[in-house]
């Protein structure tokens, strides 16, 4: 059976009772619950899986697993908990902390890759039409042709980097993505900084796959439309085939940040749902509906 977690699920105590209140209506001899959500302990430790005192309820945090090879994990694991839930002659209660440093990069790894942000751009889709618009008007703009040969390798770096770093920011602050702590205990604030976090490199990994796509579609466009020596002439500059390889680069940064503005014609509601998985989004949702009626 599949449903949401409520607001404060994300405490391991409280998505245990909730498994123990379906073993006991269900008269379950054993049951397992799997989160997408992190799940922590009373000391602010993140835990990959719980069990109670009784071996016959545990509850497994899927980002804990790192993400990558999810079900195959996630299968291997099920069967080691239901083994050892099934042995009569191990009934002590079992929970798996993660290392303080490598398991929250772990942890985060899991909560980005369920987010998927490959899928970020493709939901953005007036995001994608201002971007696929910037490129192809700037890749044949002999201005455009100019600065793009006067630039050096370090300054097309610079470019690339503020260009994602400007849409990162940018969706941050439009969509209003930045989750906050539901009290001010330190718990409550780790949270949030993980959270945030995941959105952060869940956005940075989304529009760097944006950026590699435009760059390849502008410079396919640009082996199309464009003749060198017909650049060259017009802007008395010699120019060869490997110049349209710069030529792409820098219009990749360019239809970059029109794309990031073009997706300040979506709603709210649509960047939150290109952002997040839809698990996440529902979180969310439950947390604002949450605090208003508070």
């Amino acid at each position: 059976m599949s449903e949401p977690f409520t607001t404060g699920s994300e405490d391991v105590d409280t998505a245990m009772g909730r498994l123990q209140d379906h073993a006991r209506r269900q008269d379950w001899d054993l049951v397992i619950g799997l989160t997408e959500l992190p799940l922590h302990d009373q000391e602010g430790r993140h835990l990959l899986v719980d069990t109670d005192s009784d071996r016959q309820t545990a509850v497994l945090s899927l980002p804990a697993l790192g993400g990558f090879r999810m079900r195959i994990r996630a299968r291997r694991a099920v069967r080691s908990l239901v083994s050892g839930m099934a042995d009569p002659s191990t009934n002590d209660e079992h929970r798996v902390a993660l290392p303080r440093a490598r398991g929250r990069w772990r942890l985060l790894l899991g909560m980005v890759l369920a987010n998927r942000p490959w899928l970020l751009v493709p939901g953005l889709k007036s995001a994608l039409v201002a971007a696929l618009a910037t490129g192809a008007v700037a890749t044949i703009n002999s201005t455009v042709w100019l600065l793009a040969g006067s630039m050096s390798w370090w300054r097309l770096v610079s470019a690339s980097f503020a260009s994602v770093a400007l849409v990162v920011a940018w969706l941050v602050i439009d969509g209003e993505l930045r989750d906050r702590p539901d009290d001010d205990s330190p718990q409550a604030r780790e949270r949030s900084r993980l959270y945030n976090a995941s959105t952060l490199m869940t956005l940075l990994v989304g529009v760097l796959i944006c950026y590699a796509a435009l760059y390849v579609v502008n410079l396919a466009w640009a082996f199309f439309v464009l003749d060198p020596g017909v650049m060259g002439g017009y802007v008395k500059v010699p120019i060869g085939h490997g110049d349209l390889f710069v030529l792409a680069w820098f219009v990749a940064s360019a239809a970059t940040v029109g794309g990031g503005f073009g997706s300040g014609l979506e709603s709210d509601e649509a960047i939150r749902a290109a952002a997040y998985s839809k698990r996440e989004q529902d979180r969310r949702d439950r947390l604002e509906r949450d605090r208003s009626e508070t």
